[in-house]
């Protein structure tokens, strides 16, 4: 049995300002999926990457794994078309796994500064029998909750939540392969439509009523959204 990852890498570059898909984006002069794919290939717990494309950018993402490789690496990759939403674009990369593969790691290429410890801890904690696991960050500033505006503008707030609670996950996360194939069969009907498809994989697995465990998440595996974020990559690079 062996582990594989599905790397998403189907968004588009809007809210960075590009026109290119946002995985192509050059983080100091090499493309986020790139970097992405190699953090997982540095873990060398894995069997396999499969990154899934905006479905008319295929071909241009084919030349930055030739020959069916992460750079600089020996973890195989294969490229496969995204779906309408990143739920779909999971579910279409989940379908491409060989039969062998029993553990699962779903990573964004926007998180491309993830360290190879960190897919390390994900995925062990996934064969020490926990089935799905989020790496995951405790909550720094207060958080509010709100309702609904006022015709000004202005919210009032109904309740101030517990940090101590909370957490901001990150990936990779890690599942059993079945438990993973069976939280998207049964939330499919989501899938097509961004409204109300599934913003991780956790979530899935949470609507079927199974436990998901949390491991400490890493600041390095920031999601790169914005310029400021992407000036902040910058930084991270240039530390080492």
């Amino acid at each position: 049995m062996s582990t594989a990852a599905v790397l998403t890498a189907a968004g588009s570059g809007t809210r960075l300002g590009r026109a290119l898909p946002k995985a192509l984006v050059e983080l100091a002069g090499v493309p986020l999926v790139v970097r992405a794919a190699q953090g997982l290939a540095l873990a060398r717990c894995l069997e396999l990457v499969v990154v899934t494309v905006p479905p008319h950018e295929v071909r241009g993402f084919q030349a930055l794994f030739l020959g069916g490789y992460v750079p600089g690496t020996r973890l195989a990759a294969r490229i496969v078309p995204g779906g309408a939403t990143r739920q779909a674009s999971v579910a279409a990369g989940l379908a491409a796994l060989p039969d062998d593969v029993d553990v699962v790691l779903v990573h964004d290429a926007a998180r491309c500064l993830a360290p190879p410890a960190l897919v390390r801890s994900v995925e062990a904690a996934v064969r020490q029998g926990h089935r799905a696991v989020v790496p995951a960050l405790p909550v720094t500033d207060t958080i509010k909750a709100v309702g609904p505006a006022h015709s000004s503008g202005a919210e009032p707030v109904t309740a101030t939540v517990d940090r101590g609670a909370l957490r901001a996950v990150q990936t990779p996360q890690g599942f059993d392969r079945a438990l993973l194939e069976a939280a998207h069969a049964a939330g499919a009907a989501r899938a097509a439509d961004e409204a109300v498809a599934a913003s991780d994989d956790a979530g899935l697995v949470e609507a079927l009523g199974e436990p998901v465990w949390v491991v400490p998440g890493h600041e390095r595996a920031m999601k790169i959204t914005t310029p400021r974020d992407l000036a902040l990559a910058h930084l991270l690079v240039a530390e080492g």
